[in-house]
């Protein structure tokens, strides 16, 4: 079957209302989470991608039952460092950076060395962030050039440490709270501020931890060795996945939008943030307080005047995986945009800002960089009209859906390849699409 599609038609304009997928942050901590409770974890509206299949394979794998039932999934777990494996085995990550760190702060008591791979895009990727604070806390693990595969033997004299998180990776924070789960005494992590997901699902548990914020970072305490019961959870739509529609709609003419039941979480509406600053008519409906975690409906409308944007550092952590989308509204806003500081971009599933800039220039967008810095010369006018080709890249799911929305937004009669890539995250993306009217071949 083709692993392509061609958009040749802007889309028309529209007034819908719609539910985008499953928030994959949440889904993949919900697993884990339920994995080392006591008892049976109810899991509802999970996303069913193949990042969080992999993540239900994995514990699976590690002697983890579970089952599907009505929609909804049962997930039996026997409390912290409960993973039984009597021989060595291997676990893939598929394309999940989310999945492959985690994990390994809930490997490092196993009693048989586990191997952890992933696919092509994911071995590229720096493990070396989470591999230095589990030697910290004294686990035995191996890799060659700090990626994938990396082999993990647990230990059962762990230590607490005190861990500097300057990245902002909230990947590397929950990887370091799942391992001093496990470890006696006290673990403390001054961290650069990101996701919290693992935070706030853990403290809606009950669980000894304790976060205080000065600046841009949160310094978490977290207690070992405290057991916690299983939970029902319902997982939100997802704001990364709502970004692409988000945006569908500020670019287009008279179209409106509301997406349902989506997870607001501060550290996670930077593209919400940015965009109203740039012009767009973004609001939030029907707030809620669910585990911790802030959900609403997110009414969109089309922005006829959208204008460029100096765009504050302090904000790309919370935005880090809607630069891509973010950058086609500034290509279509009058003025220059500046965002600084995007290095980060370049170490996620492809080497995305290097992808942008190339995007941009080939969508005829002028635009300026300096190391990790750039700068868009915005046209109000963009029209595209002719022919693109976007070629297979590591899989990445947003550079391919990136492209969908351009197509859709601006013209032009465009092939784009690797359709199958949004199945780490988002499978039915497509089908959204065309329920808006987006004629796609």
């Amino acid at each position: 079957m083709a692993n392509h599609i061609f958009i040749n038609e802007k889309i028309i304009d529209f007034k819908k209302k719609i539910s985008v997928a499953s928030d994959k942050s949440i889904s993949i901590r919900s697993i884990l989470l339920a994995s080392q409770a006591i008892g049976v974890s109810k899991i509802s509206n999970l996303l069913e991608s193949e990042d969080v299949l992999n993540t239900l394979r994995a514990i699976k794998k590690l002697g983890i039952n579970y089952k599907k039932k009505s929609g909804n999934y049962f997930i039996e777990g026997f409390g912290l460092n409960s993973f039984s494996s009597r021989k060595r085995i291997t676990i893939n990550a598929g394309n999940s950076g989310t999945l492959a760190r985690l994990i390994l702060g809930l490997l490092v008591k196993s009693k048989c060395q586990i191997k952890l791979i992933g696919d092509k895009s994911l071995s590229k990727r720096d493990f070396s962030r989470v591999i230095k604070p589990l030697r910290l806390f004294g686990v035995n693990i191996q890799s060659k050039k700090n990626s994938l595969p990396i082999k993990i033997l647990g230990t059962d004299y762990l230590r607490p440490i005190c861990y500097n998180e300057r990245i902002g990776s909230a990947q590397v924070k929950s990887c370091i709270i799942f391992c001093a789960l496990n470890t006696p005494g006290i673990t403390q992590i001054n961290a650069k501020k990101s996701r919290d997901h693992t935070e706030q699902l853990l403290r809606s548990l009950n669980y000894p931890i304790k976060i205080k914020t000065k600046n841009s970072f949160d310094k978490i305490s977290i207690k070992g060795l405290g057991q916690f019961k299983s939970f029902n959870h319902i997982i939100p739509g997802d704001i990364s996945s709502a970004a692409f529609f988000i945006v569908l709609v500020v670019l287009s003419n008279k179209s409106e939008m509301i997406i349902q039941n989506v997870n607001i979480n501060e550290s996670r509406i930077g593209i919400i943030k940015i965009l109203n600053r740039m012009g767009a008519t973004i609001k939030f409906r029907n707030k809620k307080i669910y585990r911790g975690e802030n959900t609403a409906d997110i009414f969109i409308k089309s922005s006829k005047k959208l204008r460029g944007i100096n765009c504050p550092s302090y904000l790309n952590s919370s935005a880090i995986d809607e630069f891509l989308i973010i950058f086609l509204v500034a290509a279509k806003a009058k003025g220059i945009s500046t965002f600084k500081n995007l290095g980060e971009l370049n170490k996620k599933e492809s080497p995305r800002l290097d992808i942008a800039l190339r995007f941009l220039k080939m969508i005829g967008i002028k635009v300026k960089r300096n190391k990790d810095n750039i700068k868009i010369f915005g046209n109000p006018k963009l029209e595209v009209t002719k022919n693109i080709y976007i070629r297979r890249y590591l899989k990445d799911h947003r550079v391919f859906m990136m492209a969908c929305i351009a197509a859709l937004s601006f013209g032009g009669n465009w092939k784009i390849e690797d359709k199958d890539s949004v199945n780490t995250s988002f499978p039915f993306f497509l089908n959204i699409l065309k329920s808006l009217g987006a004629k796609i071949n």
